[in-house]
């Protein structure tokens, strides 16, 4: 529990563009933060009308107004840990990592995000090039599922016996750590596997997580569910893989409680405030 008499609240920055239904993106990322202790900031980096059916259109953020969100949160307030969504083209990834570099941001979280739950393209291939080489160089973590390891390796990723190697070759390209999700895997109709490769002090390191498949098409958010909750669980000083896990149990919970949320009339959202206000 985060002591809200102390200054010390943990501040955790969301870059990711906005989900006017309200269960991905900026708005899911802050209300994570605030119901795990955190204190949530913004920048946004595009603009989406989309609901539970599909995105419907995106309107990326001028570049210069992403970096003086960035700027102007973090000169004033500070930032312990900088999670990272929806960043629609090249130049608006270039212009994130320069302005990080610049503020020498230390724990970031990169959630890949490339397609949205509907199967809307979020960022082409092109999009995930400029990810590889300069975003994740700068990278805590990254938080890939299988369709966007996927792109990213150039290679389908269908099996978890391919989590190891695919994990390995990501974390060559720059990143401390790889989570790979294993959420769209068909062949495992019961039990989901998430698999986390890290750098420890002395080695690398790995620990693979495992959790019942919820029968439910209420997942929308859960990607970037799961990645502002790492963050926000990094932000408090747990470790990498106690950080992870905790994450893991957040959102496993959250789609359990959204199962029985009736909103929309396709893939409904996570229920981010189930500690709260239980279904």
């Amino acid at each position: 529990m985060t002591d809200f008499s102390s200054a010390n609240i943990p501040l955790v920055l969301s870059i990711a563009g906005s989900d006017s239904s309200g269960g991905a993106g900026i708005q899911a990322d802050l209300k994570v933060i605030t119901a795990l202790g955190g204190y949530g900031m913004t920048a946004v980096t595009a603009i989406t009308a989309q609901n539970t059916l599909g995105v419907m259109q995106i309107q990326a953020i001028d570049l210069d107004v992403i970096e003086a969100q960035i700027d102007v949160v973090i000169a004033d307030m500070g930032v312990d840990v900088v999670k990272i969504g929806m960043l629609a083209t090249p130049e608006i990834v270039h212009v994130v990592a320069k302005t990080l570099r610049r503020h020498q941001v230390k724990q970031i979280i990169l959630d890949p995000v490339l397609q949205a739950t509907s199967g809307a393209s979020l960022g082409g291939n092109e999009t995930a090039a400029a990810m590889r080489a300069e975003l994740f160089p700068l990278a805590s973590l990254i938080t890939p599922n299988l369709l966007e390891a996927s792109i990213l390796l150039g290679r389908a990723i269908t099996q978890v016996n391919e989590f190891p190697l695919a994990a390995q070759e990501l974390m060559q390209l720059g990143p401390q750590a790889v989570l790979i999700k294993g959420g769209h895997l068909t062949n495992t109709p019961s039990e989901l596997t998430d698999y986390l490769l890290w750098q420890s002090a002395s080695s690398i390191e790995h620990q693979e997580f495992h959790h019942q498949r919820i029968d439910t098409l209420n997942t929308h958010g859960s990607g970037c569910s799961l990645a502002a909750a790492i963050a926000t669980y990094l932000a408090l000083g747990l470790s990498l893989e106690t950080a992870v896990a905790k994450a893991i149990e957040y959102v496993a919970a959250g789609i359990s409680a959204g199962q029985y949320l009736n909103l929309g009339s396709g893939a409904g959202p996570l229920w981010h405030m189930h500690a709260f206000y239980p279904q």
